[in-house]
C-alpha cells in the first residue's frame, strides 16, 4: 500500500517524531515532514501542501489543541485530518480533541498496527483510501 499522501508529524520530542515517521513509512506512507511545535507546523502547513497531520498535544510555544484550532479556522487548511497523539489518556483531552475537529486520537506508546489502523480509518472516512 504505497501512497503519495504527505504527512506532517508534530512533536517537541525528536525521537517521537522519528518513531512516528518510521511507523508511517512501514505502513507505506513514505512522504513525511516534521515540526517541533505548533508554530513551526503552522508555518510549514501554510507554505507546503500536506494531506495529514499527526500532532502531539503537549508542546511548547503552541500545543496540539492550539494548532488544531488554527488549522480548523484556516480555510486553506481546515480540510486536513489531524490525528492527536498524547501520553495521557484523559477523558477531557479526548473530548476537547473531538470538539476541536480532530479526526482521531491515540495514546503513547502505540504500535504500528494502532497507528496504521487509525490513519487508514481516517483516510477511508475522508474518501482518500479504498
Amino acid at each position: 500500500m504505497s501512497s503519495p499522501l504527505r504527512f506532517l508529524i508534530v512533536d517537541d520530542f525528536s525521537t517521537m517524531r522519528r518513531i512516528v515517521r518510521n511507523l508511517l513509512k512501514e505502513s507505506g506512507f513514505t512522504e513525511a515532514d516534521e515540526a517541533e511545535d505548533g508554530v513551526v507546523a503552522l508555518q510549514k502547513l501554510r507554505t507546503t501542501k500536506f494531506d495529514f497531520v499527526v500532532s502531539d498535544i503537549n508542546m511548547p510555544n503552541m500545543n496540539g489543541f492550539q494548532l488544531l484550532g488554527e488549522i480548523k479556522k484556516d480555510d486553506a487548511l481546515k480540510h486536513l485530518p489531524v490525528l492527536m497523539v498524547t501520553a495521557e489518556a484523559r477523558k477531557e483531552d479526548i473530548v476537547a480533541a473531538a470538539q476541536g475537529g480532530a479526526a482521531g486520537y491515540i495514546v503513547k506508546p502505540f504500535t504500528k498496527a494502532t497507528l496504521e489502523e487509525k490513519v487508514t480509518l481516517i483516510l477511508k472516512k475522508l474518501g482518500l483510501a479504498a
